[in-house]
């Protein structure tokens, strides 16, 4: 509380007017200035928190100067607010001397009047500006984050639905293939959809085909998977001039067998008819004629599928065609002395099968030459070496 200076003994009569005059000017001043300072320091808290503005109020009270940002605490003098240092309401107490000629009093605290009406129960500078807008933007990256954090669950429940329809649907292919493959091996077994109903024969010249069919005929009426193939080639050895066969399946009803026949080699003379032999001593057809184009085998003690025979067969078959229409006559004593006889009557010393590619290369060679030069000449071809081949007269 503030001690009340003593007044001078200048003082008119009248003084008691004018203080109460002062008084009332200076109250009247006092709350404008409060006013002013509510304003401004709204303005001040919107830019600063009140921890600094009180901070900064405090600090000024202790230096002992005049605070530009007024405390919480204090009120204009003669506002009729109470004072912390006990001074009454109503009134202005000033450290200094009042003076009368002027008629003014010094007022040292200002408070927001706006202020001291409200009441502090409703937080308003317990909460400082600056943390509500921190808790705004923590709301807000929340809020984000929370989005964020749906759009990777939804991905993820989308990734492993999508897992779970890809092996699902793996599952049911592979069941559906599985079922698809055992009802064809179940209709090609047992149904007779699939049974056998036509045989083609192709292939064949001298064998009849007719009787091929007819012979294969047991067959029909099975399914082609369940075809005997062991008793299909019982019925084709029944044919000997058949070499080798081959059968194809075509679904849903037939059975294709194409056939090689045996190739007549030589013909072997028994008796007064002419038996057509193919390399492995079967007859393939017997004729009383000479055959034209087949040379005719000289056998004498060999039989048909012995090794010497088997030798002559091997030279006839290495020849080339244009000199193989030429030979008649083929003999061999042992399987290494084979000779040939052309049609115009001159021979060719063959020797063994071995190089058979070679000599029949160089007999060609040597036979063209001797017909352009002397063709009515029996000569003897000799390629038992085939690298030196020779030609000599006939003997």
């Amino acid at each position: 509380m503030h001690p009340a200076t003593p007044a001078t003994s200048t003082t008119p009569a009248s003084a008691p007017g004018q203080r109460e005059r002062a008084s009332a000017l200076a109250g009247a001043a006092g709350r404008r200035l409060g006013a002013g300072w509510s304003t401004v320091a709204d303005r001040l808290r919107e830019y600063t928190p009140d921890e600094d503005h009180a901070g900064r109020a405090s600090s000024g009270a202790r230096d002992g100067g005049t605070s530009s940002h007024p405390g919480a605490d204090t009120a204009p003098r003669g506002d009729g607010a109470r004072r912390p240092d006990g001074g009454t309401t109503g009134g202005v107490t000033s450290d200094a001397t009042d003076d009368d000629t002027t008629g003014a009093a010094t007022v040292t605290d200002v408070i927001d009047a706006h202020r001291a009406s409200r009441p502090s129960a409703d937080g308003e500078h317990e909460t400082p500006i600056g943390a509500g807008v921190r808790a705004a933007e923590t709301a807000r990256e929340a809020r984000v984050a929370k989005r964020r954090r749906r759009l990777l669950e939804r991905a993820e429940v989308r990734r492993f639905t999508r897992r779970a329809r890809h092996r699902r649907a793996a599952w049911i292919t592979a069941a559906a293939v599985v079922v698809v493959f055992g009802a064809s091996i179940l209709v090609a077994v047992t149904s007779p959809l699939m049974a056998l109903r036509t045989i083609e024969v192709r292939g064949t010249e001298r064998v009849d085909a007719t009787a091929l069919r007819q012979a294969l005929s047991d067959q029909v009426g099975t399914p082609l998977a369940r075809i005997d193939f062991g008793e299909v080639k019982r019925d084709i050895a029944a044919f000997p001039l058949i070499e080798s066969y081959v059968t194809e399946e075509v679904p849903p009803h037939t059975l294709v067998v194409t056939v090689t026949e045996r190739t007549p080699v030589v013909a072997v003379q028994t008796g007064a008819s002419y038996d057509l032999v193919d390399p492995a001593g079967i007859v393939v057809q017997s004729s009383p004629d000479r055959p034209e184009g087949v040379p005719v085998a000289d056998v004498q003690r060999a039989e048909l599928g012995s090794p010497v025979f088997r030798t002559m067969t091997e030279v006839v078959l290495s020849l080339p065609s244009t000199v193989r229409r030429q030979v008649t006559d083929v003999r061999a004593s042992t399987a290494d002395d084979v000779t040939l006889t052309l049609d115009d009557g001159s021979s060719v010393v063959w020797g063994s099968p071995d190089d058979s590619d070679a000599k029949a290369s160089l007999l060609a060679a040597l036979v063209a030459d001797h017909a352009s030069r002397a063709p009515d000449t029996k000569v003897e071809f000799d390629v038992s070496a085939p690298d030196n081949g020779i030609v000599r007269p006939a003997q």
